[in-house]
C-alpha cells in the first residue's frame, strides 16, 4: 500500500537512524533523553509505516531487516540535508553550529589554535569536537558523524590508501605533499657515519600502526629492493614515536612525515631529521598528499565551504 510522506512523522527518521547504530532500545532512548517505552512506540509506528519489521532480537541486540540496511545511506543523506537547511537561514550571523573533525596527529596540534581561534571569530558559540584520524573516520564521514577529515594517503600504486580507491561519493582536495623523513637524536651514533641506506638500516626502528596497517610505502619500497628494516618497536601514533625517538640512551630511529618538524621543535628540541635515503627514483611512490575528505552531501554546505579555505589558509601562512 502506497504511503503519503504527510503521514510520517520525521522525528521517527531520527529515531530510526539512532536505532540502527545503537542496535538497542534503552541506548537510544538515553541518547534521545525518553524512556525506552517511548522508543519502542516509535519503532511500533516505523514498523507499520515501511511495513517491515526493521529490526529483529539476536543475542548481541537488534540486527537491522536488509530493507533497513537498504535505507542506511539514504537516512545519513536525509539528516545532513536536514542540517544543512537549518543552519541556511543563519548563515549571515551563525551560532550554536557543531563542528566534528577527524585530522591526523600531530598535524591536528601544529594548526588547532589558529582553528579554534578562527571558526570561534566566525561562528559564535560554536562547538568543536576533533579526533584523531583512524581507521573508522571514513566510515564516520559517510554516517555524518565528521564534516570533514584532514589526512595523509599514500601514493605507491599497490597501496590500500590511494586516493582513486576512495569511494565514489567522497570528494577530496590535495592541499600540500609531504615527503616523510627520518627523525634520530642529535647524539645518535649514526650520526657519525656516513648516510645512507646501509646505515638507516643498521639501526632499529620505530614504527607505527597505521589504519590498522603496520607496513607503509616504505616497506613497499625497500621489499623492491629486497630490503627490510628492523622494526624493535611499533606504536599507536607519531607522537609516541616521535617521543621514543627523542629518550636518551636508546639508538632506535623512526620516520614520520616532514611536516612534524612543526611539532618536535616544540615537543623535542633534541631531535633532527634527515632524509629517507633511497634513490630518487623511489621518491613519487614515498610522496604523501595530505588531503581534505568528505562527502558529496556537504559539496554545497556553507559551513564546510568556510572550513575548507580556513583549515587551507592555515597550512599556507605556516609554510
Amino acid at each position: 500500500m502506497k504511503r503519503s510522506l504527510a503521514q510520517l512523522d520525521f522525528n521517527l527518521l531520527y529515531t530510526l537512524q539512532l536505532l540502527s547504530k545503537e542496535h538497542s532500545v534503552s541506548r537510544t532512548a538515553k541518547k534521545l533523553n525518553v524512556t525506552p517505552s517511548t522508543v519502542s512506540k516509535s519503532l511500533r509506528k516505523l514498523r507499520d509505516w515501511f511495513d517491515d519489521p526493521l529490526f529483529v532480537k539476536t543475542p548481541k541486540g537488534l540486527a537491522p531487516t536488509p530493507f533497513t540496511q537498504s535505507m542506511e545511506q539514504d537516512l545519513s543523506d536525509w539528516l545532513q540535508i536536514s542540517r544543512q537547511l537549518l543552519e541556511k537561514h543563519s548563515c549571515d550571523s551563525p551560532t550554536g553550529i557543531q563542528f566534528d573533525l577527524a585530522i591526523e596527529s600531530p598535524l591536528l596540534l601544529t594548526i588547532m589554535n589558529e582553528l579554534v581561534q578562527k571558526i570561534q571569530q566566525h561562528y559564535t558559540d560554536a562547538k568543536i569536537k576533533t579526533h584523531n584520524w583512524d581507521y573508522d573516520s571514513l566510515e564516520s564521514i559517510i554516517r555524518g558523524e565528521i564534516d570533514i577529515g584532514l589526512t595523509g594517503r599514500e601514493s605507491h600504486p599497490r597501496s590500500k590508501e590511494s586516493l582513486h580507491l576512495l569511494p565514489y561519493f567522497i570528494d577530496f582536495e590535495i592541499i600540500f605533499y609531504d615527503l616523510p623523513v627520518v627523525y634520530l637524536r642529535k647524539d645518535h651514533p649514526a650520526l657519525q657515519e656516513e648516510w645512507n641506506l646501509d646505515t638507516f638500516l643498521k639501526y632499529p626502528h620505530i614504527n607505527i600502526v597505521w589504519e590498522k596497517c603496520e607496513a607503509w610505502a616504505l616497506d613497499e619500497v625497500l621489499s623492491e629492493q629486497g630490503l627490510k628494516r628492523d622494526i624493535t618497536l611499533t606504536m599507536a601514533s607519531f607522537e609516541q614515536s616521535l617521543f621514543m625517538s627523542a629518550q636518551p640512551n636508546q639508538n632506535m630511529i623512526t620516520t614520520a612525515p616532514a611536516y612534524c618538524q612543526h611539532y618536535t621543535k616544540q615537543q623535542h628540541p633534541d631531535l633532527l631529521c634527515l632524509p629517507i635515503p633511497v634513490d630518487k627514483v623511489y621518491h613519487d611512490k614515498l610522496l604523501i598528499p595530505f588531503t581534505l575528505i568528505w562527502h558529496k552531501r556537504n559539496a554545497h554546505n556553507p559551513k564546510l565551504l568556510w572550513l575548507k579555505e580556513t583549515i587551507k589558509s592555515l597550512y599556507y601562512i605556516q609554510q
